[in-house]
């Protein structure tokens, strides 16, 4: 049986043996053992292709002085678990408790080796199917009307083994230096390759080319040894908490900002690193000078016969010479091993670091290509946590939805309730959901209505840049129109040019929620899916196009969106507005009038009290929901001290007792009544 199977994995393609998978992954870092992770719990036939011998060969090197700066709070208050992702920065998604982060570390940015481990048990304990040692070389396409996506993935390894597969997803990361060539860059070290160790750089003056969290890293690691630092890159420097891109420099890193604008030596400037030239003397010091300045001339005859800046401009910022200079440019793509065929192609201007894919995830050039994790960023570029852990661990699980709906028929996943629970479940869902929460402006809840309105079915974290493809990519229909529940920050909130502390940035009235700058829940409603024109036409820093309504909840200081006046109540009534029903929840008393006094009944009771749905009724509960102002009394006055002829004793009293007619469970009673 053995032989049978192992001969069955065999594909006998033009003279050469295909081991065949259903899909295959490159790379067992945290994307691709998280994909991993969605297939085999779904029983799908795939493999993973790591070239080193372990899981998360990145983070065994990078960042170079081993501090990650992916937050792992220990405690939020709250035992939810979804609602601590939001602060878990690290975990990947599994069922399995013992792989989250805080179990492998308690600082609140953790050493890189804890992410080592914590990779390597994730890929053992979950017995994810990975081949190590195997360095995929080569990737191309085999056309074949029978295929999935109408053509195989051919991949060939370091040893010339070949592989075979329907669905290729590339979770490679980016890993390659990015490098600037110019007249002496021979004489500059890179970041992957410099001494950590801060005594040897002690007494000396260093150059660091870059402004990234790479490049102030290091010079955290050697500010108290050198005599100065300067740091010089094209683009001004952006502070994460001002940008809320995550991406950008830290806090945690910031140390040279403080001795730059307090004037103490070390300074940061503005240039384009092609435009410069460096020239080793006699000493072994760098200098600094333009490259126009080198033009046709020989620089090997020596500095001195060669022009400097400080020749013309005596107090040009860059004459002291230096000891060092060191490249901190970060990485890009590598697209070398991908065939022409593939159409692997590099995006265009600062996205030219990434390959270019669609908001699906899957590849510009061929279907059937995605690409995951940090590579997949073009995406959300300086927008969003999709180059991050705590941002794609959601994506992939999106790209893998999608999967299941394209090649095995399963739906995206959802959930169906009756309308009357159509508040509840967004107030829900925007109070705990971490996928919202990370990815805002880039996964949404989707809520299809059914015909007239009477229910809804609830989808989670759907890639927004898609929605015109909504039908085709989930497997589900939008006949009767959809609210598209999503998390934003305000739109002129967030820039490196944003003073994000301003007296008054905050809003605490609902009726100014629109003008919330901190991330908040925005629910857009349409009347119908948006076409892909409109998805095109957008306004560029708009997430979806223009809706037929939209509300936003109230930006709140604890991100807390539970309030029953400022956030419930208005999300409420904008949902009546759109759907032209009534949200409120009643008691059984209001019910039974309606009955007799409406021609159509609210929804709550229709679908709750009429069918006898609820808890049952009693004085107490009454005569609380009336002391509350939940309730009019409809008590008899007793005006003389006899009853009328016609009154009965204790009427309302034996009406509740005697009939325990049902009242629903109190779980919002601010909305059984509109004050």
């Amino acid at each position: 049986l053995g032989l049978a199977l192992y001969a069955g994995s065999l594909c006998a393609v033009s003279g050469g043996a295909f081991f065949y998978h259903d899909y295959c992954i490159i790379g067992a870092g945290p994307s691709g053992l998280q994909a991993a992770y969605f297939l085999q719990q779904a029983g799908r036939d795939y493999v993973v292709f790591e070239r080193s011998h372990a899981p998360g060969s990145f983070f065994a090197l990078y960042p170079r002085h081993r501090k990650l700066i992916s937050i792992n709070k220990q405690y939020t208050g709250k035992s939810n678990s979804e609602f601590n992702l939001r602060h878990d920065w690290n975990s990947l998604l599994s069922h399995d408790r013992r792989l989250l982060f805080r179990r492998y570390s308690r600082d609140f940015f953790p050493d890189a080796d804890a992410m080592v481990r914590y990779l390597e048990d994730f890929a053992s304990l979950l017995k994810l199917r990975v081949q190590y040692n195997t360095a995929i070389v080569h990737v191309t396409l085999e056309r074949n009307g029978q295929a999935w996506n109408g053509h195989y993935f051919l991949l060939t390894d370091q040893d010339r083994q070949n592989y075979k597969c329907s669905s290729l997803l590339v979770a490679t990361g980016t890993w390659v230096p990015n490098v600037v060539n110019f007249p002496g860059s021979e004489y500059v070290e890179g970041y992957e390759t410099v001494s950590i160790s801060p005594e040897d750089f002690a007494g000396q003056t260093v150059l660091i080319l870059g402004r990234g969290n790479s490049a102030f890293e290091t010079a955290e690691n050697i500010l108290g040894v050198t005599n100065f630092i300067h740091m010089v890159s094209r683009s001004r420097v952006r502070l994460s908490w001002a940008t809320h891109y995550v991406g950008d420099l830290r806090a945690i890193n910031n140390g040279l900002l403080d001795t730059y604008q307090l004037k103490s030596l070390d300074g940061l400037l503005e240039g384009d690193l092609e435009d410069l030239a460096i020239i080793k003397d006699k000493k072994g010091k760098l200098h600094i000078t333009l490259r126009f300045y080198l033009e046709n001339r020989n620089t090997s005859a020596g500095i001195d016969s060669i022009t400097l800046p400080q020749d013309e401009l005596d107090n040009f910022a860059t004459r002291a010479p230096y000891d060092r200079v060191i490249r901190c440019l970060g990485w890009k793509f590598d697209f070398s091993v991908y065939n022409r065929s593939l159409g692997m192609m590099p995006g265009k201007g600062n996205k030219k670091k990434y390959p270019q894919i669609k908001p699906s995830y899957e590849s510009r050039g061929t279907r059937g290509l995605f690409v995951l994790g940090t590579a997949s960023h073009s995406v959300d570029f300086r927008k969003s946590a999709g180059g991050f852990i705590h941002g794609f661990r959601y994506t992939t699980r999106a790209v893998h939805r999608l999967l299941e709906n394209r090649h095995h028929g399963v739906p995206w996943p959802s959930t169906a309730y009756p309308i009357t629970q159509l508040t509840n479940s967004i107030i829900k869902r925007v109070n705990e959901a971490s996928g919202l929460y990370q990815m805002f402006s880039v996964l949404a809840d989707i809520i299809l209505l059914r015909e007239n309105a009477t229910a809804f079915e609830y989808l989670e974290e759907y890639p927004v840049g898609v929605l015109a493809e909504l039908e085709m990519q989930t497997g589900r229909k939008a006949p009767s129109g959809l609210f598209v529940v999503i998390m934003e920050y305000g739109r002129n909130f967030s820039g490196a040019d944003k003073d994000v502390f301003y007296y008054n940035r905050a809003v605490g009235e609902a009726q100014h929620a629109w003008q919330s700058n901190f991330l908040h829940p925005v629910i857009y409603y349409y009347k119908r899916l948006p076409t892909e024109r409109e998805m095109r036409v957008r306004p560029p820093d708009w997430p979806l196009p223009r809706p037929d309504a939209v509300h936003h909840i109230v930006e709140d200081f604890l991100t807390d969106w539970t309030a029953p006046n400022a956030h419930i109540l208005p999300l409420r009534r904008f949902l009546e507005n759109c759907l032209g029903t009534d949200l409120r929840n009643f008691f059984a008393e209001s019910c039974f009038l309606f009955a007799f006094t409406r021609q159509k009944l609210p929804p709550f009771c229709g679908q709750g009290y009429v069918r006898m749905q609820g808890l049952v009724g009693s004085e107490r509960l009454r005569r609380h929901a009336v002391e509350a102002g939940l309730l009019e009394d409809y008590t008899l006055t007793d005006f003389s001290g006899d009853r009328p002829p016609d009154s009965q004793e204790g009427s309302q009293d034996q009406l509740l007792s005697d009939h325990a007619i049902p009242v629903h469970p109190l779980q919002h009673l601010v909305n059984a009544k509109d004050e």
